[in-house]
């Protein structure tokens, strides 16, 4: 319990998405906050994604903890200035098997989100910029061949967000409120509950820089939760994913629009799951094994600043190498320009991205001691679900 004249103290371990979700909320809630990052700045998971926060795509928990989470993202962009907007998400469909699984999830009032529409070929391709007339400057008439784009479902709520600023100006905001505090280079060596007879008291957090007591304290590391509880990583099977990613130039006359994804992204979110996303597997894995052999995610975001983020592939390991294999690269930019009708696209960076992964559960929660709770996002939505969870949490600490 909480006394009226105390404020309640909360630590966080993790200046990532999830970690930022708990402090916003906290602060919120009253808590006065001390976030603990070991790097010098948010370095992990939380930058490089594609800054997608794809509610729309979600089914179950996850699905309500992504709605929950949208309001949340809608107020930091005036409360903290983050670079992010509505733009929907746009799922083509290129080959029957596709257009099948959007249409079952069109007859399916329960997954198919309010506003959506399905979309006819000839519809979506002024989104991707490959139909129509007009200057120079406009849609790409001349582009390739727009037959292979069927259909398409839009689906407007979802939120895109610059993955490289939206975490460093939460964290700003953050250490300039009043009750908050972010501090980097500081690693946690342990946590532990320390109760008098009563069973009341705090929670010490020692680190490279000292002890700190607190009411609270959420280790929210990631993938690294393991060097903090390694029997809590082990007991969920908690590995790292290790994904190939890709930033590109923009093709001219592309509008700045929706994020888009595409037959692959079926195979992966629960919305789209049912008999025809069956048939989509049985079918890649006839016409397109090279996809489904590196558990391809083919989609892109395009951001403000002209560029597209373009991905992505998924292995799963104890520890991460960080070797890139081109071979992936190629492959998932090649889908990525077929889809926008392009002969190539022009790679301005790549990257490995890594996140923790669980054949078990899709968010690992525990807690190990009193006053401590372990949260990590074991499937890879952290951007979406991340500030929903936060709420949650702390609301039951509250």
């Amino acid at each position: 319990m909480h006394t009226p004249h105390h404020t309640p103290r909360i630590v966080i371990v993790g200046a990532g998405i999830v970690g930022l979700g708990h402090a916003v909320a906290a602060l919120d809630a009253g808590f006065r906050v001390i976030v603990i990052e070991q790097d010098s700045a948010t370095v992990a998971a939380s930058v490089r994604n594609f800054g997608h926060v794809g509610a729309s795509v979600q089914t179950g928990e996850l699905g309500e903890l992504a709605r929950e989470a949208l309001p949340v993202w809608k107020g930091l962009v005036e409360r903290a200035g983050v670079e992010a907007r509505v733009s929907g998400t746009l799922v083509v469909a290129r080959s029957a098997a596709e257009e099948a699984v959007l249409q079952e999830l069109a007859a399916d009032p329960t997954r198919f989100p309010e506003g959506a529409r399905l979309l006819t070929g000839a519809q979506a391709a002024p989104m991707l910029g490959i139909a129509g007339s007009g200057s120079a400057n406009g849609p790409r008439a001349d582009a390739g061949s727009t037959s292979e784009l069927l259909a398409a479902a839009l689906l407007p709520g979802d939120l895109t967000a610059d993955p490289r600023s939206a975490v460093a100006r939460i964290a700003a905001w953050v250490d300039a409120h009043e009750r908050g505090e972010v501090r980097f280079r500081t690693a946690v060596h342990g946590v532990e509950a320390r109760l008098d007879a009563g069973g009341a008291g705090s929670v010490a957090v020692d680190t490279n820089r000292g002890r700190i007591e607190a009411d609270h304290v959420v280790v929210a590391a990631g993938h690294l939760v393991g060097r903090l509880f390694p029997e809590l990583a082990e007991a969920g099977d908690v590995r790292e994913c290790a994904l190939q990613m890709a930033r590109v130039r923009a093709p001219e006359g592309l509008p700045l629009g929706p994020a888009v994804l595409s037959g692959t992204s079926m195979l992966r979110y629960g919305a789209f799951a049912g008999p025809a996303a069956d048939a989509l597997r049985a079918h890649l894995a006839e016409t397109r094994p090279d996809l489904l052999e590196i558990d391809a995610n083919v989609m892109f975001t395009h951001q403000a600043d002209g560029t597209l983020l373009v991905g992505d592939s998924h292995f799963s390991f104890g520890s991460a190498p960080p070797f890139l294999d081109e071979r992936c690269s190629l492959l998932l930019l090649d889908e990525a320009a077929a889809i926008l009708g392009v002969p190539g696209l022009e790679v301005l960076e790549r990257w490995q991205g890594v996140y923790a992964t669980s054949a078990r559960q899709d968010i690992l929660r525990a807690s190990p001691e009193p006053g401590v709770e372990v949260v990590s996002v074991t499937t890879g939505v952290g951007m979406t679900t991340g500030l929903g969870i936060g709420a949650r949490t702390v609301a039951a600490l509250s």
